[in-house]
């Protein structure tokens, strides 16, 4: 065999190891999660952490999800709109690379929320999720009453906003938001960056993990 020809297979084969290795770094292996946002005391002494409060939202199935929706279950929630032309379509791609990655386990969940939910109605959104090939049981795009999807945006510390100056008259950060059984804010993410959603697939497991030991 050519000499020259082992050589360059070699290198490729050290330059793939290498850059595995280095993706590898990337995601921190952890054994337990900080709890976000605001707490406080009660009488007792206990801590009280900030938590998502109620809500009600119909999908893609004219199905309403609430918070019994992800009963027993840890959630990814994400705010976006149809027809943003910049970062939602990378966004989405990087949420089905967690629905797929995920697909097998049931403890898992998925929440989108529209936040323009005058254009985005249950037939846009019904498209737009048979677009990206998604089942309504695992992964909810939802619309409702704009004051309330732009108040529970701030529960999540999310900065969505109307703005004519922006691409699509939308602003939004385009984090991914990890939220426990309890509906704690358990980490956020670059939602266009593929690094972070590593990072994420890898802390859902975390949480998982304390689920099940908590049981």
């Amino acid at each position: 065999m050519n000499k020259h020809f082992v050589l360059a297979i070699l290198s490729l084969v050290l330059g793939m190891l290498a850059c595995q290795t280095k993706e590898q770094r990337q995601v921190k292996i952890k054994t337990q999660l900080p709890v976000l946002g605001f707490k406080d005391l009660n009488e007792q002494g206990d801590t009280l952490y900030h938590t998502i409060p109620d809500f009600a939202f119909m999908d893609q199935d004219s199905m309403l999800v609430t918070p019994a929706t992800f009963e027993g279950k840890v959630y990814v929630a994400d705010f976006f709109f149809t027809s943003c032309p910049t970062i939602c379509p990378r966004m989405k791609a990087q949420m089905l690379r967690l629905y797929e990655h995920f697909k097998d386990e049931p403890r898992v969940a998925f929440l989108s929320h529209s936040i323009d939910p005058e254009y985005d109605q249950v037939p846009v959104l019904k498209a737009y999720a048979e677009k990206l090939e998604i089942s309504a049981s695992r992964w909810h795009l939802v619309t409702g009453d704009k004051t309330e999807i732009y108040s529970i945006a701030k529960s999540y510390f999310e900065n969505a906003a109307e703005d004519p100056n922006e691409p699509g008259g939308f602003i939004h950060s385009g984090a991914f938001y990890l939220v426990d059984t309890q509906r704690r804010i358990r980490g956020y993410y670059n939602g266009v960056d593929p690094a972070e959603v590593d990072q994420l697939m890898a802390d859902i497991q975390v949480l998982l993990h304390e689920d099940q030991s908590a049981q």
